[in-house]
C-alpha cells in the first residue's frame, strides 16, 4: 500500500506489490493464530447468558455428536457413509469444544495432504499397479475356485 507520504514518484510498483503481499501474509497469519487462540461457543446469546442453560447446551450438543459418531462407526461394518457420519459428528462436537475444533482442523490438514500425494504422479502409478495386482491374483483365485467346485448356488443345494 503506498500512501504516498515518504515516497518519490520513481518508485517501482514491484515493492509495492511485495509491500502489500507482506501485509496480507501476515495479515493472514495473524488471523489463523488468532483462531487457534479463540474458540467461542456457536450457542445464541441468551444461552451464554446463563451458565446452567450454556452447560445444559454443551451436554445436548456433546450427546448429539456423540451419538452421530456411534452411527458412524456403525456405518463402519455396516452399509452406509461410516467416516462421513463420524466426521459430522466431529464438526457438532466443534461448535461447543475447543479440543474437538482442533481435532475436526487437524484431520482436515491430513486429508488434504494425503489428497495432495494421492495425485503424485509416482503414488498414483504404484497404487494403479497394486489394485491391478489384487485384481489379477483375485480373479486368478475365484477362477480357481469356480473349475474346481463349479458355480453352486445356495438353494441348488442336493445335501440337506
Amino acid at each position: 500500500m503506498n500512501t504516498g507520504s515518504d515516497r518519490g514518484t520513481n518508485e517501482s510498483a514491484a515493492g509495492d506489490t511485495a509491500t502489500e503481499t507482506t501485509a496480507q501474509t501476515t495479515a493472514e497469519a495473524s488471523a489463523e493464530a488468532a483462531e487457534e487462540t479463540l474458540h467461542v461457543s456457536k450457542a445464541p446469546a441468551f444461552i451464554k447468558a446463563r451458565r446452567t442453560l450454556h452447560l445444559s447446551w454443551q451436554v445436548g450438543v456433546f450427546v448429539v455428536g456423540l451419538a452421530v459418531i456411534a452411527a458412524g462407526v456403525a456405518m463402519l461394518v455396516l452399509p452406509g457413509p461410516g467416516w462421513v457420519a463420524i466426521f459430522a459428528g466431529l464438526a457438532i462436537w466443534a461448535t461447543e469444544f475447543a479440543w474437538a475444533h482442533l481435532v475436526l482442523r487437524w484431520t482436515k490438514r491430513k486429508v488434504t495432504e494425503a489428497a495432495q500425494k494421492a495425485l503424485d504422479p509416482k503414488v498414483r502409478r504404484r497404487n494403479i499397479i497394486l489394485t491391478t495386482t489384487g485384481l489379477v491374483i483375485a480373479g486368478a483365485l475365484i477362477g480357481f475356485y469356480l473349475w474346481k467346485y463349479g458355480l453352486v448356488l445356495p438353494w441348488d443345494l442336493k445335501d440337506q
